[in-house]
């Protein structure tokens, strides 16, 4: 997987972002109840949702919250009809990007999405157009200051991981979806710290973009970020060293 040190430092970075904002806990709750309502409210018999509960904790989702969300996801408190759906599309220089979104008006998160793409010098593209070139990889985040290659590799590689990449500041750790849990596991016996452990939808190539473009991009990427509804967004551009060394 080399090439996507690029991208991790761009999700790293707002994912620190997002944690700082109050509607990041909209989002962990709506991890919840989507995870709730597709496999059930225990989390021993549902991955899922127990790594959607690690998530909400990590961000100091209140316990009633966490639960509340639980119990919308089951049905036994309303509020929990929201459908989950990812749009597609390209952003500018040609960037690949999928927006994944959960809400309670499929009407209205379309015009949405596809006012910010139009906005922003992108457009939609039709489901499947740029799907096929992501794949979904459990993503595992160490700080290089803790821990070395090797550490990793001990532990990782033995749990079943698939890749261990190095990010520049971090090291990241790649593993199929069905080995993710017991890669995660594996490291919190060993009592290894992670930054971030979550499924990310992973490119399988890079799109070079100058700055110029690489801040149209970003500028989409924020646009969509910033709605409510959306839970993620990926994309594949490759940006120039450099360009976040100031944020």
């Amino acid at each position: 997987m080399a090439g996507h040190s690029k991208w991790a430092n761009i999700q790293h970075r707002k994912g620190r972002q997002d944690a700082k904002r109050a509607k990041f806990f909209t989002k962990a709750a709506k991890d919840i109840i989507l995870a709730a309502k597709a496999g059930g409210g225990n989390p021993e018999d549902n991955s899922t949702l127990r790594l959607a509960i690690q998530k909400a904790k990590a961000v100091n989702l209140p316990k009633d919250k966490i639960e509340n969300a639980i119990k919308k996801g089951t049905g036994e408190l309303a509020g929990g009809d929201i459908f989950e759906i990812t749009y597609e599309g390209y952003g500018p220089g040609g960037v690949a990007m999928l927006v994944e979104v959960a809400s309670d008006n499929k009407n209205r998160i379309v015009a949405e999405i596809r006012h910010a793409f139009t906005k922003c010098n992108g457009n939609m593209a039709e489901t499947g157009a740029v799907s096929y070139m992501f794949n979904n990889k459990g993503v595992i985040v160490f700080e290089k200051e803790k821990y070395t290659e090797d550490d990793l590799m001990e532990v990782g590689l033995e749990a079943g991981a698939d890749d261990i990449v190095d990010d520049g500041e971090t090291f990241t750790v790649y593993t199929e979806p069905n080995d993710f849990m017991a890669v995660q596991q594996a490291f919190t016996d060993a009592e290894m710290e992670f930054v971030s452990a979550e499924f990310n939808q992973v490119p399988e190539n890079l799109v070079p973009v100058d700055e110029a473009t690489g801040k149209k991009v970003m500028n989409l990427y924020d646009t969509l970020d910033d709605n409510d509804d959306v839970q993620n967004v990926y994309m594949n551009a490759d940006f120039p060293d450099g360009m976040f060394d100031e944020e």
